[in-house]
């Protein structure tokens, strides 16, 4: 048994929810808040949710853990077969997370826990933005899913990223910038919203939000 440490409003935290549920690995579930560091250190060297709790010790960092995952649990696999292909997922993830998603974070202290961020910072990120979606929108595929023909590792990490990329560049930028730079996002997003793992974490995302927004605590991301 394996146990998911962090809060289910981060997106990281729901990516390898959904990994869990997708290769029916058994896992239980340990509420902790970053500002809670002082809980957590010997699982999370630098302070950083969610880690993962196993048999064999303690990960941090949300890609390890699914490489873990993967190597551990070798049934019901979300990297394709064959290793170029493996690559390919691995590098679409890769710009997905280092090149789109790093980079809204940037801007969420404004867009999410009601704090500012300086214009220089907002236009960096926006030019910086639009490299990273031109290179995913170079990567993916849409046919139907982001990868490929089959539901891969590729289409957690691009789900529960574009849900926060829309709403912060929404907030920011008063434009959804996935609208212009990958068109097809919308179909892909209602494709993905239909998957019942998906189903299942917002519906549980939610409540965890509510209980999030009661603590009223001034966290920046």
């Amino acid at each position: 048994m394996v146990t998911l440490c962090g809060f289910g409003v981060s997106n990281y935290y729901n990516k390898l929810k959904l990994i869990l549920l997708e290769k029916e690995i058994p896992f239980t579930e340990e509420t902790i808040y970053p500002w809670q560091r002082d809980l957590f250190w010997q699982s999370s060297p630098i302070g950083k949710i969610p880690y993962l709790k196993t048999d064999d010790g303690d990960l941090s960092e949300s890609q390890v853990i699914l490489e873990y995952l993967e190597e551990k649990y070798p049934n019901k696999p979300l990297y394709p077969e064959a290793v170029f292909r493996r690559a390919k997922c691995r590098e679409l993830i890769q710009h997905l997370e280092l090149n789109c998603e790093w980079v809204a974070r940037t801007l969420y202290k404004e867009s999410f826990f009601s704090g500012s961020v300086s214009e220089e910072k907002k236009g960096e990120a926006h030019e910086r933005l639009i490299i990273g979606l031109e290179g995913v929108a170079r990567l993916a595929q849409f046919s139907p899913y982001i990868h490929g023909a089959h539901f891969t590792a590729a289409d957690i990490v691009a789900y529960v990223h574009f849900v926060m990329i829309k709403i912060t560049t929404q907030k920011i930028y008063g434009e959804n910038m996935l609208e212009k730079y990958l068109p097809e996002h919308a179909t892909y997003m209602r494709l993905m919203q239909g998957h019942i793992h998906v189903q299942k974490m917002e519906a549980e995302r939610a409540p965890a939000m509510e209980v999030f927004l009661k603590l009223n605590v001034k966290y920046e991301g």
